[in-house]
C-alpha cells in the first residue's frame, strides 16, 4: 500500500516506508505507570504520513532507517492523519 492510499480509521495496513523525521520523547503517567511517545515521519514516493511511536518502538528506529509495518491502523489526531503501530502490529527494519 502507498502512503497517499491510507485513509482515517482504516486498520490492518501494511505499508513501506522511509524515517525522515523522530520528535523528542515525550514522557507521561497512565494507569501508575509511565508511557513514553513519540512521533516520526514515514514517507514514500507518494506521500508522508505521521508515525506514533511507544515505549520500545521509539528505540527500535531512527531516522533514515527504511521500514515496514504491519498491521497497524490510522487515526485522526488534531485533524491529522495518524499511522498507529498499536499493540498486535509490527516494525520490519529492511536493510
Amino acid at each position: 500500500m502507498n502512503i497517499s492510499d491510507i485513509e482515517v480509521n482504516q486498520k490492518n495496513i501494511e505499508v513501506t516506508g522511509k524515517i525522515i523525521e523522530i520528535s523528542p520523547v515525550k514522557e507521561f503517567s497512565k494507569f501508575g505507570k509511565i508511557g513514553r511517545v513519540a512521533s516520526a515521519i514515514l514517507k514514500d514516493d507518494s506521500g508522508q504520513i505521521q508515525l506514533t511511536l511507544w515505549d520500545e518502538q521509539i528505540e527500535s528506529v531512527k531516522k533514515g532507517d527504511k521500514i515496514k509495518i504491519m498491521n497497524a491502523y490510522v487515526k485522526e489526531w488534531q485533524g491529522e492523519k495518524q499511522l498507529n503501530i498499536g499493540r498486535y502490529g509490527t516494525v520490519e527494519i529492511i536493510k
